[in-house]
């Protein structure tokens, strides 16, 4: 690991457990963090192992086909594209903050639709996505409830557990989503990493 890499993780982490506790900071973080993912975008997918994304495949299988579905901080695409390809005839959006990233997205010719947007606050309507997906990224709570449709799920992972830069224990996504109407949660360990699923419940 370069000097380069080793402070983009540290500084991945402490933007993380920040944001996490106080949503309002991400203003600080998202220049910064868009300028990192930027730089980064060339070499992502190069240091990726290939078992990486063994946690989204797993999670994806307790999942039932979408109509419409959401990959936030999609980065290169690899989580868009792994639920596009599981689920044909869903409608598979991704979105992240950094440009080079989504270009990086959208050189691999996929059926996903890409676009450059912030998860904080994002321009599809209440309840839109029976899926939303979150492969290594900050969570915007809020947000995710308000795009979940009830009755849909959402699916978080970390391909290196707890080890994984950008990281929120288990227990804080519980708690959280809870909150926000969550239940029907599965904590699942495959390859290097973990993921959650939990289900939105339906309106009464």
């Amino acid at each position: 690991m370069t000097r380069r890499e080793d402070l983009a993780r540290r500084f991945a982490r402490v933007a993380t457990n920040q944001v996490v506790r106080r949503p309002m900071l991400w203003r600080v973080f998202r220049g910064p963090i868009r300028r990192m993912f930027d730089g980064l975008a060339p070499v992502w997918d190069g240091n990726r192992s290939p078992d990486a994304f063994a946690p989204v495949d797993a999670a994806l299988e307790r999942v039932e086909p979408p109509r419409r579905a959401l990959d936030l901080g999609t980065g290169t695409g690899t989580v868009a594209i792994k639920v596009s390809q599981r689920f044909p005839d869903a409608e598979v959006i991704g979105v992240d903050v950094a440009p080079k990233m989504i270009e990086q997205a959208r050189s691999k010719k996929s059926k996903v639709r890409f676009e450059v947007a912030d998860a904080e606050h994002l321009r599809f309507a209440d309840g839109e996505f029976e899926l939303v997906t979150l492969g290594n990224m900050i969570p915007f709570f809020d947000e995710l409830a308000r795009v979940t449709a009830p009755g849909g799920r959402v699916v978080f992972a970390w391909t290196a557990g707890a080890e994984t830069p950008i990281y929120v224990p288990n227990e804080v996504l519980r708690r959280e989503l809870e909150r926000r109407g969550f239940a029907d949660f599965a904590e699942i360990a495959a390859g290097r990493g973990t993921a959650v699923v939990a289900r939105k419940r339906a309106a009464r």
